[in-house]
């Protein structure tokens, strides 16, 4: 990987086989006056061409076709006690923005009782009286976004990328974080460089959503399959040991 990685608090250093291997110690946050404000609805970050699309989307539907044969028994054992526990669907689709700003459905296990998707999207807070019994441990391992393989293998999103957020959040957003519409350069993914960072849960403020929009910039700009696999490991450490999501 070439270019400086310095300024976004990246660092190259080796691996063996001679690969770069991105490390992380923390980020240097960007301002409104050193960073390009791209056109309303028009992702300033350039397409990636080449091969790296193509294998990133090999490993996409390979990850996550095994994804679901071997998880199959989990997910059926979750959507049971998702009926036992509450009544309501199993699954929760949401509107999101995806690759180019092109709009699609995701898909959740639903952790509510309700299943908000309209102007107006209120975050989930500590002890939200919404969240269900069996939805609060899903949405602290995360287990609630498995389904999302299903978009994987669809085309909305990938298994690594931005984390897209709800409609009314983007435009929420848009005005107020600083390069927000560049996010939608890359497919989003089920987890991403941001997570890993320890940044899930709710973002109360720009400020918040800012340090994730810093995060997924860096990763857009410096995406390499082997990033990928690095994040996708960070993500079963994070499950495991985080309480930021709620």
């Amino acid at each position: 990987m070439s270019g400086s990685l310095a300024g976004e608090g990246l660092a190259a250093g080796p691996y063996p086989g001679g690969v770069a291997l991105l490390l992380a110690p923390g980020l240097v946050p960007l301002t409104a006056a050193e960073a390009p404000v791209p056109a309303p609805g028009r992702p300033a970050i350039a397409a990636r061409r080449g091969a790296g699309p193509v294998l990133k989307r090999s490993v996409d539907l390979v990850g996550a076709a095994l994804g679901l044969i071997v998880l199959l028994p989990l997910l059926l054992a979750i959507a049971v006690l998702i009926k036992w526990d509450s009544p309501g669907p199993v699954l929760f689709r949401q509107s999101r923005i995806g690759l180019g700003n092109r709009p699609f459905r995701v898909w959740k296990f639903r952790t509510m009782t309700c299943c908000e998707n309209g102007a107006v999207i209120r975050q989930a807070q500590p002890g939200d009286p919404r969240v269900t019994r069996i939805g609060r441990f899903l949405r602290r391992t995360s287990l609630d976004e498995l389904p999302q393989l299903v978009n994987v293998l669809l085309g909305s999103m990938s298994l690594v990328g931005p984390r897209p957020h709800a409609v009314a959040h983007d435009a929420q957003f848009a005005g107020l974080v600083v390069r927000y519409a560049e996010r939608h350069a890359m497919r989003p993914g089920i987890t991403g460089w941001a997570q890993v960072r320890g940044c899930r849960g709710e973002t109360p403020n720009a400020a918040a959503m800012q340090r994730r929009v810093d995060l997924d910039l860096a990763y857009i700009e410096h995406w390499s399959v082997l990033l990928d696999l690095l994040i996708l490991a960070l993500t079963l450490r994070e499950v495991f040991r985080s309480q930021a999501a709620y």
